[in-house]
């Protein structure tokens, strides 16, 4: 069976992409806390979190009668390494930055090396940081 195949599953669903979104904004939040954010039971976001478990996006540690909760990137990046080249990964990312300047409305300004900041509001992405690696 492809391990992968639970990774996929997982991300498709937009609720735990949400959670993912969450965990990974604060890491060691609890169950409580995420599911807080959700209008719907308690018991329906464990469940979603537990997929996400089971696919080793997420890990968490007990503490009493807490459970904290991390984002574990290593099964996207697993992904990511399965089918990316490094030079595949160089044109991905160039073309990652049109994207986002043109949906966010940025326009290169004169005497910028590489088109924009942080402060340009394209959510802290810097076209040249953290490249090639999704972790």
């Amino acid at each position: 069976m492809d391990s992968m195949g639970p990774v996929f599953d997982a991300l498709g669903n937009p609720t735990r992409r949400r959670i993912l979104d969450l965990v990974k904004a604060d890491p060691g939040c609890t169950v409580g806390e995420v599911a807080a954010r959700f209008d719907v039971t308690r018991i329906a976001v464990m469940h979603q979190i537990r997929l996400l478990e089971e696919a080793r996006l997420l890990t968490s540690r007990k503490e009493g009668r807490r459970r904290r909760l991390y984002f574990n990137a290593v099964p996207i990046q697993m992904i990511y390494d399965r089918w990316t080249t490094e030079l595949g990964a160089l044109w991905a990312s160039r073309i990652a930055d049109v994207k986002y300047r043109v949906e966010s409305g940025v326009r290169k300004k004169k005497g910028k090396k590489h088109g924009r900041t942080p402060e340009d509001g394209v959510e802290g992405r810097h076209p040249r940081k953290n490249r090639g690696r999704v972790a």
